[in-house]
């Protein structure tokens, strides 16, 4: 028995078919650039179960509304996770399976980067099977900025995309790049202006939906296994992410984000 589900429900996402058998997801929240609340991270986390278990989808497209693709997450939510444990342990266990979930999707996931790529929507951007950015993205990890370790997907996939350098530079000074010198370095599958961003990626999708489905989707799961062996690395950095949250550096990094002045984090010798 076939099965197509109904995403009707949700509040954060869009949802189109461009093409047969092609889902497109659209990050819509585009007066906030797509910032994720919790409606939108709950969703972020769950919609790829929907689509495993949605026998009309053979590909996904995930997209950002408006100017960017994800401006990172709703600044309700740090400071939810900074004053109380019980939040912190609901975005910890929503983070794990929005990682998780995206790697174990047996549908291809093709992203299409453009505008700023921060927080739990770049988590979806480089864990696509397929990323795809325009050259004026911008693609920056901002943990370790904010006062806590990079956790969120950075240690399990950076390292085998751009390689140990660069996963350290970036993550460590949370420098950003375009999308040309993502590419450069490999954090991202292509680049291409952005007036070409979204019909490449419909392209791309369309080709992984009208190929042999089993041999694509044994593809993906085989070679995600060098994500899965690197889960008790991910593991870790997202637990030692949430720990951060109830030290003093994050609400230094949250205080000077909203008076738009460079943190002054305390020495530390002890950690």
């Amino acid at each position: 028995m076939h099965q197509q589900i109904d995403y009707s429900a949700y509040q954060r996402l869009a949802f189109d078919r461009p093409a047969p058998r092609v889902l497109r997801i659209t990050l819509n929240r585009p007066e906030r650039l797509n910032a994720l609340d919790e409606a939108g991270h709950a969703e972020l986390t769950r919609v790829w179960r929907d689509i495993e278990a949605d026998d009309s989808v053979n590909a996904v497209i995930i997209c950002g509304a408006g100017k960017a693709f994800s401006a990172g997450g709703d600044f309700q939510i740090v400071e939810g996770m900074i004053d109380s444990f019980e939040y912190r342990c609901r975005v910890w266990r929503e983070s794990k399976d929005l990682v998780y979930n995206i790697i174990n999707c047996n549908k291809p996931i093709v992203s299409a980067i453009h505008g700023p790529a921060v927080g739990a929507g770049l988590v979806a951007a480089l864990l696509a099977d397929i990323s795809i950015a325009a050259k004026d993205a911008k693609i920056v990890d901002g943990h370790t900025r904010l006062g806590v370790a990079a956790g969120d997907h950075a240690a399990i996939v950076w390292p085998l995309l751009c390689g140990m350098a660069k996963a350290k530079y970036h993550l460590m000074l949370c420098e950003s790049l375009n999308g040309e010198e993502a590419e450069r370095i490999g954090l991202v599958s292509l680049c291409v202006d952005s007036e070409q961003l979204q019909a490449r990626a419909l392209d791309v999708a369309t080709r992984l939906a009208e190929g042999a489905q089993s041999a694509i989707r044994w593809t993906k799961y085989s070679l995600n296994n060098w994500l899965r062996q690197a889960g008790p690395i991910f593991d870790a950095s997202l637990a030692l992410e949430m720990l951060g949250f109830g030290g003093e550096e994050v609400k230094e990094g949250v205080r000077a984000y909203r008076e738009k002045r460079a943190p002054k984090f305390p020495d530390h010798t002890d950690v």
